[in-house]
């Protein structure tokens, strides 16, 4: 692998976790990145998870430490995200690489939108809860989270987030901490499909890991200093262009 390679893929991670900390979303930055750098669609889409795994492993150990995990619940709706992760990620190794790019790019211009116009975690903010409501529901609808999160991954955090603080109606720390553990479970589930389908690279993934936790740093003290503004019109800029570019060329 070349010097030039190594760097753009430090490069991605990098800007993927620096956005993940100031709006969500690094994915629809490293998987079409990965496919630009030559991988075929499906390994760049198993690739990015190592990233994810490593990203979610370092924060569930951050809210355990700080006494603000829900073990109970986390586990009980990993459950049917596991099944709806080993559904959609054999689904994500089976489609052919140019309607996956298509699916890709218009995912990612709706995530977009999500990312710019929603205020899902205002109204989590004003949900007192610390327990879940409407459970039954709530397993169903981690299935398909499950689902959408083993096809593509980009942007589930939005998803969980509205599911956990929608249906369940549990407040924005409780969410955020069964979030990074429900999608860390099934990221290992992803993980194993992609692999046993030769769709993982594990020298990518690893750069990757450590691209995007150098992101993740500089954009915790970005934010403060600075806030998100310019890092959505950034962030507008890189999505739309790769949109258009996986979608028509």
């Amino acid at each position: 692998m070349s010097i030039l390679k190594i760097f753009l893929i430090l490069l991605a991670g990098s800007a993927a976790g620096f956005i993940n900390v100031l709006a969500g979303g690094g994915s629809l930055l490293t998987i079409p990145a990965l496919i630009f750098l030559g991988l075929p669609p499906a390994t760049a889409n198993g690739t990015n998870r190592i990233a994810i795994l490593g990203q979610n492993i370092m924060a569930v150990s951050k809210f355990k430490k700080e006494g603000y995990f829900h073990w109970k619940t986390a586990i009980l709706m990993s459950v049917p995200a596991i099944a709806g992760s080993i559904l959609g990620s054999s689904v994500a190794v089976d489609i052919s690489g140019e309607l996956f790019e298509k699916i890709l790019s218009i995912i990612m211009l709706f995530m977009l939108g999500v990312i710019l116009f929603s205020n899902i975690k205002t109204k989590a903010e004003k949900m007192l809860s610390e327990t879940p409501q409407n459970k039954v529901l709530l397993f169903i609808a981690f299935f398909f989270v499950g689902l959408y999160g083993g096809f593509i991954q980009a942007g589930v955090g939005f998803i969980i987030i509205a599911v956990l603080s929608i249906i369940g109606r549990i407040n924005l720390v409780r969410t955020n901490s069964i979030k990074v553990f429900i999608v860390g479970i099934y990221t290992i589930a992803s993980l194993i499909v992609f692999y046993l389908n030769g769709n993982l690279n594990f020298i990518y993934g690893l750069i990757l890991a450590v691209g995007n936790s150098t992101g993740a740093y500089f954009g915790s003290h970005f934010a403060v200093k600075k806030g998100d503004k310019w890092i959505r019109v950034i962030l507008t800029v890189a999505i739309v262009s790769m949109a258009v570019k996986l979608f028509f060329f």
